[in-house]
């Protein structure tokens, strides 16, 4: 009987030794991979195709909100702070990222600006939505997560190499349904210039566009013209994101008499699993682009 303590004793140091290793072992899992953030969630598609089960993507602006008039809060400092590596768009798209970089203050961060190196046309910064461009974020994403993890630089370059092969299809199936629509017929007027890099490479052509500045509203003269350009090219649709309110379309729309369509994506991918990722994402749109031109 005088040997139960002692047996309880022993048996309750072991169970206090368990508990106390199972949260490292959690932690040593976590730090394993590495953590990556990024502003888009359009970007998560190349870090996720380029890291694999190697990296831990977190992403800043919303599903479904835009980058251009985003606000950061507290929680998105910490996720900068919290991160190896940032993936941004770079060209002037985040223009409220440097004073989150500071706040973060992480001067070991690695911050891979993707459209860096590309041509920018119009201060455009869109430049994802080209598909060839895409391949130069793949890139440099590859490029940066070998910097951090070189123990995993095979795989990573692999991983790219697939990611490539992909956009290449991906670009062969666009030419071909574009290629379907009338040439006289494949002109867009859009909410906001997110398809300027898409049409100069697949041969549409971008009338117009409703919001010049992110926020501003266009006045009644810029309608009227729109109106006018639409009726001028028999444009068959006015083109927006579900994020916009679709009324001033609606008003373009009634006076050249032709459809709104709604539900394209660039700045974010979607909820819905057809627009999950960047391959589906362009896959739908390009859908929906040649069905509403021809």
């Amino acid at each position: 009987m005088r040997r139960l303590p002692v047996i309880a004793g022993a048996f309750a140091l072991l169970l206090s030794a368990c508990a106390h290793k199972a949260p490292v072992a959690v932690t040593q899992a976590q730090q394993g991979k590495i953590r990556v953030a990024t502003t888009i969630s359009t970007l998560n598609s190349f870090v996720q195709g380029v890291g694999g089960e190697y990296v831990s993507v977190k992403n800043i602006v919303p599903i479904g909100a835009s980058p251009e008039t985003f606000a950061p809060a507290p929680q998105d400092v910490a996720a900068v702070a919290d991160a190896d590596v940032l993936v941004e768009n770079g060209a002037g798209l985040e223009t409220w990222l440097d004073r989150l970089l500071r706040d973060a203050g992480k001067p070991s961060l690695r911050v891979v600006v993707c459209a860096q190196g590309l041509p920018v046309k119009n201060l455009n910064p869109h430049l994802w939505m080209d598909p060839v461009f895409a391949k130069h974020y793949v890139a440099k994403i590859r490029d940066a997560l070998i910097a951090v993890d070189p123990a995993h630089g095979d795989a990573y370059r692999r991983n790219a190499a697939s990611y490539d092969r992909r956009l290449d299809d991906l670009i062969g199936q666009i030419r071909q349904q574009i290629a379907t629509v009338p040439p006289s017929h494949r002109y867009m007027i859009v909410f906001h210039n997110a398809w300027q890099y898409y049409n100069d490479r697949f041969g549409i052509t971008t009338l117009g566009f409703v919001e010049r500045n992110p926020g501003q509203e266009p006045n009644p003269q810029q309608v009227a013209q729109l109106i006018d350009l639409a009726k001028q090219h028999h444009v068959h649709g006015v083109f927006s994101e579900p994020e916009y309110s679709p009324k001033i379309l609606y008003a373009i729309a009634q006076g050249a008499g032709i459809a709104v369509v709604e539900d394209l994506y660039d700045d974010s991918v979607g909820t819905d699993p057809r627009v999950a990722n960047y391959i589906a994402m362009l896959t739908y749109d390009t859908n929906v682009i040649v069905h509403a031109l021809k």
